[in-house]
């Protein structure tokens, strides 16, 4: 059974990992680097509740009152369902004692839910290749979602040195 402190601890250990890959993305974006645009995640899960799933062109689909709200929100929701995912994967006691390892194979394993779901339901096809550059697009999500799976390992180990 997990505790409300273990499980406290598990949701700032995904909210701090999606923090790093946003700290991550911002430093991408100041370089000239194109970056998602989180208002699209909000405007694909607002028309999930409208039973819409798949669009050809999510840029094109109706605006979702608060859909940036929303993406930033379902961000952060996704960070924080990965991290429990490492956690049922790698044990509770991981987030106590982290390792970098299991941290980065799932942050990077993590590049499945966009390439197979979003990518796809956004109308960008399966692993960005309806995209002017599928491969490029591929790589800049695979070091994105690595940044995420450092980020886990960064986060437990901050949570764990300041609860000491």
């Amino acid at each position: 059974m997990t505790s409300i402190e273990e499980i406290v601890r598990i949701i700032l250990i995904g909210a701090g990992a999606t923090l790093v890959m946003d700290i991550w993305l911002m430093a991408l974006k100041r370089v000239g680097v194109q970056t998602l645009n989180f208002a699209f995640i909000g405007r694909w899960v607002g028309h999930l509740f409208h039973g819409r799933i798949a669009h050809a062109s999510i840029g094109k689909a109706l605006p979702i009152a608060n859909e940036t709200v929303l993406g930033w929100f379902t961000h952060y929701a996704v960070g924080i369902a990965f991290a429990f995912l490492l956690t049922s994967i790698a044990g509770v006691a991981w987030a106590r004692a982290p390792s970098l390892g299991i941290a980065l194979l799932v942050g990077v394993c993590t590049v499945v839910f966009p390439f197979l779901v979003m990518q796809p339901a956004m109308g960008l096809g399966v692993a960005a290749s309806k995209t002017p550059s599928p491969i490029k697009s591929c790589i800049r999500s695979l070091i994105n979602h690595s940044v995420f799976g450092l980020g886990l390992f960064l986060s437990a180990c901050f949570i764990e040195w300041i609860s000491r």
